[in-house]
């Protein structure tokens, strides 16, 4: 790396994703995932978490050949039956109230070319093995944070003029530290302070309790319900254990799930989305009655099309609001990683609603959920449909009309 203090931005990073990223106790339990070319910061992530009285940190290794190498060759017979020492795994981290901390380092474009058909199904079958793991994510039972860290396939794609790849993963580098406001005198203070100015936001609109929204754009006209008694959510979160934990670094949205039951209209995508080892682009969404009757995306379409067959994929489990003059979106990059580029734009997102995003509704069970209005799913795959030229507006039980954006930036 050629960056001015790059050992001591990544030192200040690993120790943001500890303490701010999952608070991390005495006695806490916690487990890294992250990539086999990202050992130092694995090592850093490690040693801040030991440091803080941490009991046991697991890491999960991964690598992106390997993933694809097992995406083309592995037995049909293994590849879509995930073995019980995995699901084992998924247990011991949801019984020990495991903190989790995420890094994402892949290349968009790891898994394309290869059978969409075959990667749906083990997405699939690695869903349900997950999903009490997802329960315990998506209900806040556990901390959990996401992180980024450059790569060299990632940063090409971001900084395709770039030189060299070592060019492109010290601009990657510099965009991360920049977003997660490491380049502050202060990182911690700084996500303290940006965490409070969320929490502004979200507290309006939780007094206002708009019943629907109204999204207007090009090619975007879509009216949204909200639950009764829906709770908006800025950076932080909580656990039961009362400790607050910031569940994507960056952050610049507040979000709320909408009511399943009650999306009409059409919305586009404005921005790439990677899912599932492939870039997906110019997606457009029909929904009736709070269903996808409709749906095609300009690359990727086959790819979208088996996501919206994973039962609950075609209703929204959220739904946010980020302006656009947000510190990503002026960044004018793309990063073709939902992470940072949500973080740009409005985004929603197609299945699992949040329990936490209406009353009580962490205590509720499933069927109460769903009476609620709260969308079902093994997946949640968020997608970015906002722009300098989104209007919305909140909409009152009373038909009462009040502006939230006007042009991409609060009214």
């Amino acid at each position: 790396m050629t960056l001015p203090n790059f050992d001591k931005s990544l030192k200040q990073y690993a120790e943001l994703a500890v303490d701010i990223g999952v608070a991390v106790k005495p006695g806490d339990t916690v487990y890294l995932q992250i990539a086999v070319d990202q050992a130092k910061l694995a090592q850093l992530i490690v040693a801040a978490a030991y440091d803080r009285g941490a009991a046991e940190v697991q890491v999960q290794w991964h690598d992106d050949l390997i993933k694809r190498l097992d995406m083309a060759h592995m037995a049909t017979s293994r590849l879509y039956n995930i073995p019980d020492f995995i699901k084992g795994q998924f247990d011991y981290w949801v019984d020990h109230n495991a903190k989790r901390i995420t890094v994402i380092s892949a290349d968009p474009d790891n898994l394309a070319g290869l059978d969409p058909q075959r990667i749906a199904n083990y997405q699939n079958a690695f869903n349900q093995a997950y999903a009490r793991l997802m329960d315990a994510i998506s209900s806040m039972k556990i901390s959990w944070t996401i992180i980024g860290a450059a790569s060299p396939k990632w940063a090409e794609k971001v900084f395709p003029d770039a030189k060299t790849p070592e060019e492109a993963t010290d601009k990657l580098w510099a965009a991360i530290f920049k977003t997660t406001r490491i380049d502050q005198p202060d990182p911690e203070a700084a996500w303290k302070a940006h965490d409070q100015q969320l929490r502004t936001k979200a507290d309006w609109l939780n007094t206002e309790q708009f019943d629907r929204l109204h999204y207007v754009a090009p090619g975007t006209d879509l009216v949204v319900g909200l639950p009764k008694h829906h709770i908006w959510e800025g950076a932080g979160a909580y656990n039961p254990r009362g400790e607050e934990f910031m569940a994507n670094m960056p952050t610049e949205e507040v979000f709320t799930a909408p009511d399943f039951r009650r999306i009409d209209g059409t919305v586009a995508s404005t921005k790439p989305l990677s899912y599932s080892g492939n870039i997906l682009e110019g997606m457009h969404f029909t929904f009736k009655k709070g269903q996808v009757v409709d749906a095609h995306a300009d690359r990727g379409d086959t790819v979208l099309q088996n996501l919206l067959k994973i039962p609950g994929a075609r209703s929204l489990g959220e739904v946010s609001l980020v302006p656009d003059p947000s510190p990503i979106s002026q960044s004018g990059l793309i990063f073709f990683n939902t992470l940072y580029d949500e973080n740009a734009s409005d985004h929603m997102a197609l299945g699992q609603a949040y329990p936490f995003s209406v009353k009580d509704g962490v205590a509720m069970t499933i069927d109460q959920r769903t009476a609620a209005g709260l969308n079902q799913s093994n997946t949640h795959v968020d997608f970015m449909m906002g722009s300098a030229d989104m209007n919305i507006d909140g909409i009152k039980a009373d038909g009462t009309v009040v502006p939230i954006f006007r042009n991409g930036d609060w009214a």
